[in-house]
């Protein structure tokens, strides 16, 4: 999965945030609460985000709809592995990460370790 810039963090913040699909629009309408951009770039961003399988869209009449394609969390996981690929030595990019986590980070790691070693 390709990487966000920040303006495609921007819509893709917007959409997360929706409980249904959405047409460039109403995207823009949400994003120009903090900016001002033309419906054209929005446009461009979600083409771009289609391409890139972060949103799915559909044809409803003749605007397409747009839905993210992965929840905020599984992008957040994909940014985790990116840079655990990125890096020479990984186990020690863990055990860093692993030190600087809180309590309730560490128990949930634990939770979520207990639960992958008992599936077949």
């Amino acid at each position: 999965m390709l990487r966000l810039g920040e303006l495609e963090a921007s819509v893709m913040d917007v959409l997360w945030k929706a409980s249904e699909p959405m047409p460039v629009r109403e995207v823009l309408a949400e994003i120009n609460k903090n900016r001002s951009l033309a419906y054209t770039t929005v446009m461009t961003v979600l083409d771009n985000l289609y391409r890139k399988e972060w949103v799915v869209r559909e044809l409803d009449g003749r605007a397409y709809q747009y839905t993210p394609a992965v929840s905020r969390d599984e992008a957040a996981a994909q940014a985790l592995r990116d840079v655990l690929d990125a890096t020479d030595d990984p186990e020690s990019a863990l055990l860093h990460f692993a030190r600087s986590a809180t309590p309730q980070e560490s128990d949930v790691l634990r939770r979520g370790l207990r639960r992958t070693r008992k599936r077949p």
